[in-house]
């Protein structure tokens, strides 16, 4: 599988791409091996560069920087939630399917995450230059259309208005688990720098 044809044929022509991932059928540890954990590095390494070289405004500091190690921790944690929050996400729709009268598949449940949450991580390369920034929310709320072709053409047979209601509380599933990665990253790089500060 070719990481980036896939991720911009997810993009750029969501349907299309759905049709085809229907069809190859792969096992989750397959897509997860040449895909997810190729993904996961954008993220990893936006983060890397944007609080290391570029840096981020601060109130009351003005610009700030971490230095190279910190950086690179940061990048190696937010490579590791990434990871987690595919797989979390994936876990969780299917144990929730039987609630919304589908069938459980987990390979399906964990594939869907993958490439549903593409533009959300893929997104993160605005994050990068500091006036493009906002334009990652933005990706990450057309990944919500995107995770929304996923469940109507790939996930499971289910009655049409479970679906959506399924695909709702899935969606407020992944803003959850997003929110609480980045509370729990903040937090530790905040907590640390206030421990320099003393």
């Amino acid at each position: 599988m070719k990481v980036l044809s896939r991720m911009m044929g997810i993009m750029l022509k969501p349907k299309e791409e759905w049709a085809k991932i229907k069809e190859e059928a792969l096992s989750f540890s397959k897509v997860f091996s040449s895909y997810v954990l190729f993904l996961a590095l954008v993220p990893a390494l936006t983060q890397f560069f944007r609080s290391g070289f570029v840096g981020f405004k601060v109130p009351y500091r003005g610009w700030y920087r971490f230095g190279t190690g910190v950086a690179f921790l940061r990048a190696i944690l937010v490579y590791g939630f990434a990871l987690g929050l595919v797989y979390l996400f994936g876990l969780i729709m299917n144990i929730l399917a039987p609630a919304f009268s589908c069938s459980q598949n987990l390979s399906k449940a964990m594939n869907l995450a993958a490439y549903g949450l593409t533009p959300l991580l893929a997104g993160s390369i605005f994050y990068l230059i500091p006036f493009l920034e906002k334009l990652d929310i933005l990706m990450g709320l057309y990944g919500i259309y995107i995770l929304y072709l996923g469940f109507m053409t790939y996930l499971f047979s289910a009655p049409t208005n479970k679906a959506v209601v399924y695909f709702i509380v899935s969606v407020a599933v992944a803003g959850l688990l997003s929110v609480v990665a980045w509370f729990i990253l903040d937090t530790i790089f905040m907590v640390g720098g206030v421990s320099r500060l003393i």
